[in-house]
């Protein structure tokens, strides 16, 4: 049997566990992924190619549950129940899996993830010369990590990158990485939506269903004296305008949530 070559220590003891002892899920673990990134990784982003763009987007364990904090606000913004990580495909096993195994890989491997994904970004990238679309970059599919601080998009200026974010003071953020603010109405975390706004931020919002985004739209009213765009026709958030509300409509558990991540 070969060794895992990953700590798993700081896994939860269930998932430990059920890595540990079931043969297929251990075998991924004693070796290091080959790719990071995914192209047209959900239908999300798949609705950007009838305008001509592809998005290479990377899925991590969100929150904490690789053992170490993805998502350095979720506690005080609640938005670890309703995390798109338990939406559409990720709820199957083993991309919950390979999700944990990718964040393991990046913490304890961080020189060779980040080279894996350099790799990867210039393959995409040379893709989308010969064929003619443009490239898209979301580090952080389901995690809230610092990415600018690791030199990718630096390495690559005429990508574009983008990413949501609940960190409100993010600072020497590259030209090339679009950063949209990520509402919750949590009461202890409004300050942050308070800071995001000051700073004239781009939000997005998850409202309780469709029909409240299609009423607002319609309407033309504002949210947190903000104007309102669209946010589920596309996954293209640099070309909306900054200082505006995206809507978005919950999904997976978020439909059920309560806690003042979802609005209404």
């Amino acid at each position: 049997m070969k060794p895992l070559i990953y700590d798993l220590s700081r896994v939860p003891t269930d998932t430990r566990k059920m890595i540990e002892s079931t043969p297929k899920l251990r075998q991924l673990f004693t070796k290091k992924p080959d790719s990071m990134l995914r192209l047209d990784g959900s239908t999300k982003v798949i609705k950007g190619n009838r305008l001509g763009f592809r998005t290479a987007i990377l899925y991590l364990a969100p929150a904490d549950l690789s053992g170490l904090n993805m998502c350095a606000m979720h506690a005080l913004a609640l938005c670890k129940v309703p995390c798109l990580n338990l939406t559409g495909r990720g709820v199957m096993t083993i991309n919950q899996v390979s999700r944990l195994r990718k964040t393991l890989f990046l913490q304890q491997y961080e020189a060779e993830a980040i080279a894996l994904i350099k790799h990867e970004v210039g393959l995409f990238e040379a893709r989308a010369k010969r064929e003619g679309w443009t490239l898209l970059v979301r580090l952080n599919g389901t995690s809230d990590r610092r990415w600018e601080n690791d030199g990718i998009m630096q390495a690559f200026p005429a990508v574009q990158f983008y990413d949501y974010t609940k960190l409100a003071n993010r600072k020497n953020v590259p030209a090339n990485y679009d950063l949209t603010f990520s509402y919750s109405g949590a009461p202890q975390f409004q300050r942050y939506v308070a800071i995001a706004k000051a700073n004239g931020m781009r939000i997005a919002a998850v409202f309780r269903n469709r029909a409240i985004v299609e009423a607002i739209l319609s309407a033309g009213d504002m949210v947190m004296e903000l104007p309102v765009v669209d946010g589920d026709d596309t996954d293209i958030r640099h070309l909306d305008p900054q200082g505006a509300v995206v809507a978005l409509y919950a999904k997976g558990k978020a439909k059920d949530d309560h806690t003042g991540f979802v609005v209404g």
